[in-house]
C-alpha cells in the first residue's frame, strides 16, 4: 500500500516516520524547504518510546504529484486544508482513501465535497509533539494514538487493509466502529478546553481557582455537549463526566495547544473547532453565549495578528 503523508511536521512527521521506521511505503509531500532539510539531516525522532534516524527519507513537491496513491494521511492544520486539498488533489484516483487527522467536523464536508464522500475516512490522533530548531520531531510524552474508521462503521476490505498496514508500526493504531462519534466526543471537548484556557488565558488549574472560573468551564462545555446532542452526537456519560473532571481539576497544568499557538503569535484554528461548533449551535437555535464570547475573544486576536507587520 503506497501511503502520501501530506507535511513532516510534528504530527505527519512522526506518524509517517513510524510507519517508514517499520518498512510502510510512504512519500512525504512537503514544502521545498522541508525537503531540504530532510534530504540534509534526514528524518529525526526523538521519543520515550524510542528514537527514529532515517536518513533521507522519500520526499515529493506538489508539483510533482502525477499518480494516485492508495493512503493518503492528512495532517495539516485547519487553517491549511484549502492550500492541502490542491496540493492533493493529483494523487487522489478511484481507489484513494483520504485519512485526515484534523481536529472537529468541517473538514469532512469540504473533503467530501471536494473528493466525494465515498473517499473520505473518519480519523483523529492523539499526541503531544514538536519540531525543534533543527528540524527533529520531539515528541513529548508517551501518548501516540491514531484513530480511523468508515463513517458508516462497516468493516469494509480497505478498512481491513489499512488496519493491517497501520498496526505493529510503532505507535497505538486503533480501528473505530464509530469513528464520527468519537470525533465528536473529542471535537466538544476541545472546544470546551481551548476556548476557556484562550479566554482565561491560563490553565486549567488557574481557571479552577479563579472567582466564577469553574462555572465558566462548564458552562462552555454544556453549549458544547448541547449542539454536539442536536446533531445526534451526545456523548456518552462516562465522556461527558470524564470531561468535567478535566476541566475542573484543582492543580491542573493542562491548558490547549491553541494557547501555546496564540502565546507565540501562531496562526489558530479559530473557526473550524471554535466557530464551527457556534454555527451549529446556531444552526439548532441553542444558547451559545459562552461560544460568541471565546468565538469573538479569537477573532480580535486574528485580527489584530494580521494587522502586525511581522505576522
Amino acid at each position: 500500500m503506497r501511503v502520501l503523508v501530506v507535511g513532516a511536521g510534528a504530527t505527519g512527521g512522526y506518524f509517517g516516520g513510524r510507519l517508514l521506521q517499520h518498512g510502510r511505503d510512504v512519500t512525504f509531500l512537503v514544502r521545498e524547504g522541508r525537503a531540504r532539510q530532510l534530504a540534509q539531516h534526514g528524518l529525526v525522532i526523538r521519543s520515550a518510546a524510542g528514537d527514529v534516524d532515517l536518513p533521507a527519507p522519500p520526499t515529493v513537491l506538489a508539483s510533482a504529484l502525477c499518480e494516485p496513491f492508495d493512503l493518503i494521511l492528512l495532517s495539516c492544520k485547519a487553517y491549511g486544508l484549502e492550500q492541502a486539498m490542491a496540493d492533493i488533489a493529483p494523487a487522489v484516483g478511484e481507489r484513494t482513501t483520504v485519512l485526515p487527522l484534523l481536529n472537529g467536523m468541517r473538514h469532512l464536508d469540504l473533503l467530501d465535497h471536494r473528493f466525494g464522500a465515498e473517499r473520505i475516512f473518519g480519523g483523529q490522533c492523539a499526541i503531544s509533539a514538536t519540531l525543534d530548531a533543527q528540524g527533529a520531531v520531539q515528541h513529548l510524552n508517551r501518548l501516540h494514538s491514531l484513530t480511523f474508521g468508515e463513517r458508516d462503521g462497516s468493516a469494509s476490505a480497505r478498512m481491513q487493509a489499512i488496519t493491517g498496514m497501520l498496526g505493529q508500526a510503532g505507535f497505538d493504531a486503533r480501528p473505530s466502529d464509530a469513528i464520527v462519534q468519537e470525533m465528536w466526543d473529542k471535537w466538544f471537548f476541545l472546544t470546551s478546553l481551548a476556548g476557556i484556557t484562550c479566554l482565561m488565558r491560563g490553565a486549567i488549574g488557574e481557571i479552577e481557582a479563579a472567582p466564577g472560573g469553574r462555572a465558566a468551564a462548564l458552562a462552555l462545555l454544556e453549549e458544547c455537549r448541547a449542539t454536539a446532542a442536536a446533531a445526534g452526537h451526545a456523548p456518552h456519560e462516562r465522556v461527558l463526566e470524564r470531561a468535567r473532571g478535566m476541566l475542573t481539576e484543582p492543580g491542573s497544568r493542562l491548558e490547549a495547544s491553541m494557547l501555546r499557538d496564540l502565546r507565540q503569535g501562531h496562526p489558530i484554528e479559530a473557526d473550524h473547532v471554535v466557530g464551527d461548533m457556534l454555527a451549529r449551535a446556531r444552526q439548532a437555535q441553542l444558547p451559545a453565549t459562552m461560544l460568541e464570547l471565546v468565538h469573538a475573544h479569537l477573532k480580535v486576536y486574528e485580527a489584530r495578528r494580521l494587522a502586525t507587520p511581522s505576522a
